[in-house]
């Protein structure tokens, strides 16, 4: 049976961590939610027997967003045409030729809503593929009866999201290869280029000769790399996977997002982003029917970052003994005025869903211009990085060759 590691927090808010062993994750969730704790995070580790659960086994896999949107809007259309929800997976399943994981996911989707379990329950077993924020608003929308109106509006969040990350993606693309770049660079002029002017140095001035602080530093570093190469690749390649393990821990994770917000070129970016996954997702909840505790305990989770999430479980609290949402997101600094504002709004007119839809928007286009100036901002940055380095590397050549020339004056 799996065993499935989780973080949850208890009635006082405190942090609690353990192991539970139950078939699905499903089962999981029920089981520590029984013991009055809230889940914040659950994994599955490797159990002791060998046989693994179906659901755990095959969303092991990730599905392309592109193809679970098509996907969501099919089944949305047929829904929304009359067609029962067994006969619409069912012909879904025998056009995803192009995605085979997606063909077995919905296999096993529709033998479980063969057996009786509702849509939404059985997508919850594929939390790879379907999300705390889909799987709770396809429920919502089966108890409502407006589930091709839900699947839409799914299909519309899902390509905004999918937008937004493209975009985030594009504008790092060009800072990061110019860091490459840069790297290669310096690797390149640190073992080939520098063990040459400095034995040129050497012949030119002799064994004795007295080279300037910066020469020497710079060939030490040169003859250290040269010799012990394969050390120092080792050793980036260790940092670099230590560092991207660590941010994937819980304390990793918020250390790492909590500088995020600390860093003045950064800091702007990250805020319209975390806002606008929130606002969305959150008026996507509760248009869908989705009870204001529930809606935020799910945003919570799909927010993306730490410090929010942890921002938002606090606010799901407050609201629980009766403080209004946008009194509890005004006292938190790092949510923009406009959004409690915007909330109050929606609380006196009862249209909190279509009032956030408007502030996702508003940032989602702030988002946009935001990708825009960093990257105009990054670029010249890593220019002048690049030139740094070429110029320490030319000062440490050029001030032994002027000593030498006036030696010889």
């Amino acid at each position: 049976m799996p065993i499935f590691s989780y973080i949850a927090v208890d009635t006082k808010g405190n942090t609690v961590k353990g192991t539970v062993d139950q078939p699905d994750r499903t089962n999981a969730i029920a089981t520590i939610t029984k013991q009055n704790l809230r889940p914040i995070s659950i994994q599955e580790t490797k159990p002791g027997e060998q046989t693994k659960n179906l659901g755990n086994l095959l969303g092991a896999g990730k599905i392309k967003p592109d193809q679970l949107v098509m996907f969501t809007r099919q089944l949305s259309a047929m829904v929304g045409a009359g067609v029962p929800i067994l006969r619409a997976l069912t012909a879904l399943s025998d056009h995803v030729a192009e995605s085979p994981l997606l063909k077995k996911i919905l296999a096993g989707i529709i033998k479980d809503v063969e057996g009786g379990m509702s849509l939404g329950d059985a997508m919850a077993k594929y939390p790879n593929t379907f999300n705390d924020v889909y799987v709770n608003m396809v429920r919502a929308g089966e108890a409502a009866g407006i589930l091709d109106d839900i699947l839409k509006r799914l299909a519309l969040q899902q390509e905004k999201s999918t937008t937004m990350r493209k975009k985030i993606k594009s504008s790092m693309m060009y800072p990061m290869v110019l860091l490459g770049i840069t790297v290669l660079a310096f690797f390149g002029l640190m073992l080939f280029v520098v063990p040459q002017i400095g034995q040129i140095l050497k012949d030119l001035g002799g064994g004795d000769a007295k080279l300037p602080a910066i020469t020497e530093f710079m060939l030490g570093v040169s003859d250290f790399m040269t010799a012990y190469w394969y050390i120092v690749i080792v050793g980036l390649v260790a940092i670099v996977y230590g560092f991207l393990r660590y941010i994937k821990t819980p304390k990793g994770r918020h250390q790492f997002h909590y500088i995020l917000l600390r860093t003045p070129l950064l800091k702007s970016i990250v805020t319209k982003v975390a806002v606008g996954y929130f606002t969305r997702t959150f008026s996507a909840l509760i248009e869908a029917g989705v009870a204001v505790l529930e809606a935020l305990n799910v945003t919570s989770r799909a927010v993306g970052n730490a410090i929010f999430e942890e921002a938002l479980i606090d606010a799901e609290a407050q609201v629980k003994v009766g403080k209004p949402l946008s009194s509890v997101i005004e006292a938190k600094d790092i949510f923009p005025p406009i959004v409690a504002q915007m909330l109050l709004v929606g609380e006196e007119t009862g249209q909190t869903d279509t009032v956030l839809v408007k502030v996702a928007d508003f940032y989602e286009e702030e988002v946009d211009r935001a990708i825009e100036g960093i990257g105009s901002i990054i670029e010249p940055i890593m220019i002048l990085v690049m030139g740094g380095m070429v110029g320490l590397i030319a000062a440490s050549v050029m001030l032994p060759i002027a000593g030498l020339a006036q030696t010889i004056k």
